[in-house]
């Protein structure tokens, strides 16, 4: 099966359904089929073929969910890029994957063709939204005109396999360049089917997506929805919370995945006023949910279920927590999901039995098939397994499992705090900190120092109406953990940065400290 076939198999099931709701606009399976059919055709005349890369550059709208599927149509690989990329490292992804196209829309395109001769590779730009008063920029095709054409109706064909590359999903390049993970047909198709089996999914579940598609989250929102034959409702940022809110309770949505930065957010309001009676479930991932995070939203709403998840984009998923456990192990991501096996390994790649903490390794049909073009990078990560025939994703991330092979995160091997000769998880402190009243969101960062080595340094944002002091925050640390955890350092944001999937931008924190030390 190709990740094509999702959208396909339920337009032929039932084309008059609801696809897609974004704004204004709803569309059915059978008209967003017929959507990107138009520019499949359209991509196959310009020169596109099996497996060339063509990258979509848009918001999150419907011309973008079209692209998506119209390049796999089309036989080839599509390539997300976040709309807030500058042309730069635009330039960079571009060159790097060798696009031959590029699906964009008015305002950027220009900023593209301002570059165009430092893109060799690249044969065709797509713009989007132009419209009769609005034409397209020079040395692009209008895309409007073509997504209206039932000339181009036909699906092209392709003779693509499972085992052929779907995406590349570039990483947000924390440390470095960007680097593309390669994920195929079956590295997709696999993700997906576990997923929708432990959420349960049907196709009466309407699906509510906040988060933009060039996150690995948020893109697999509309490609499950799509292959159980859901609804998904598009929406273009989380800026205005009870505007969201308000969406899900109109539309009837029925899951509403979030990462914990729209859960601090959402927890800041009086939330009383949103029972969200159809709500079936929320699901974070991303960063690990804080427990207090977590007490609260089921506080607000006891009859969602809250799931959980521990992913990253090499594997797209690893672990769920089953929502019976989310009391018992609230501090837990989980155990594998369906079709999959985790395990930890020792210092010297040994595995380790259950009570044991170690590197978490990730073997199933889910795992990339490595970096784009990067060999020396991609064998950092992915090594020989139990049998000779295949390679393990290694994750990098350290994690306790329990004797029952439930999964606790303790930090990224490079984030682990060495101060006074101990070592400190960030999350730990983290936990302890989202634990007390007041506090919307922390992170721990270790900064240098002369003495301890490395200083604990938290960095946390308040709840309206909260004054806390940094010696409050010191106490509450001094009653919860042991000495050596407390931080040494305390400072008040308004707002934490973040990185493009929503995540809390630690590196920021961390270069922000250096420089005032």
């Amino acid at each position: 099966m190709q990740v094509e076939h999702f959208l396909e198999c339920s337009a032929r099931s039932h084309p008059d359904k609801t696809a897609l709701v974004c704004g204004a606009r709803r569309l059915t399976y059978g008209e967003l089929d017929r959507m990107a059919n138009r520019l499949a055709n359209s991509l196959r005349t310009e020169g596109v073929g099996r497996e060339d890369r063509v990258a979509v550059y848009l918001e999150n709208c419907v011309e973008a969910v079209a692209a998506v599927f119209a390049i796999l149509k089309a036989g080839a690989t599509f390539v997300v890029v976040n709309p807030t990329t500058k042309i730069a490292k635009l330039e960079y992804i571009l060159n790097n994957c060798r696009a031959k196209g590029l699906v964009t829309d008015p305002e950027r395109t220009a900023a593209v063709n301002s570059t165009r001769e430092a893109l060799p590779h690249l044969r065709a730009v797509w713009s989007a939204g132009g419209g009769p008063d609005r034409p397209a920029p020079q040395r692009t095709v209008a895309l409007d005109p073509i997504l209206s054409d039932p000339s181009l109706d036909r699906a092209p064909g392709n003779r693509c396999i499972d085992m052929d590359v779907a995406a590349l999903i570039y990483t947000s390049g924390s440390t470095g360049r960007p680097k593309g993970v390669v994920l195929t047909h079956l590295n997709i198709v696999s993700a997906a089917t576990s997923i929708t089996t432990y959420l349960e999914n049907t196709q009466d579940d309407t699906i509510l997506c906040v988060l933009p598609l060039s996150f690995d989250y948020g893109l697999y929102q509309v490609l499950m929805a799509f292959k159980f034959g859901g609804t998904v409702v598009l929406e273009r940022s989380f800026t205005y919370p009870h505007e969201i809110l308000s969406t899900i309770d109109r539309e009837g949505v029925t899951g509403f995945p979030v990462v914990p930065t729209i859960a601090a957010i959402l927890l800041r309001y009086d939330l009383s006023e949103y029972r969200l009676p159809t709500l079936r479930y929320i699901t974070n991932t991303g960063a690990a949910l804080p427990t207090a995070h977590i007490r609260l939203l089921r506080e607000v709403w006891p009859h969602v279920t809250i799931y959980s998840m521990y992913g990253l984009t090499e594997c797209k998923r690893v672990s769920y927590l089953p929502p019976d456990q989310i009391d018992i192990r609230p501090g837990s991501v989980g155990r594998g999901m369906p079709n999959e096996e985790v395990y930890l390994v020792g210092e010297r790649g040994a595995r380790l039995p259950p009570g044991e903490t170690g590197e978490l390794v990730v073997r199933g049909s889910n795992v990339m098939k490595g970096y784009w073009e990067l060999p020396e990078e991609t064998a950092k990560v992915l090594r020989p397994g139990p049998h000779p025939w295949e390679l393990v994703l290694h994750t990098g991330d350290i994690f306790r499992m329990d004797e029952e092979g439930y999964l606790y995160f303790v930090g990224r091997k490079d984030d682990i705090i060495k101060t006074r000769g101990e070592k400190v998880s960030p999350k730990e402190v983290e936990e302890a900190l989202c634990a007390m009243e007041g506090i919307s969101q922390a992170a721990v960062v270790g900064v240098p120092d002369p003495v301890l080595g490395q200083a604990i340094q938290a960095v946390v944002s308040l709840r309206p109406g909260y004054r806390i002091s940094a010696q409050d925050v010191r106490a509450h640390c001094t009653a919860h953990l042991e000495d050596f955890m407390v931080p040494k350092y305390v400072v008040f944001q308004d707002e934490m940065p973040q990185t493009s999937s929503g995540k809390i931008a630690k590196r920021e924190l961390i270069a922000a400290a250096e420089a005032v030390s």
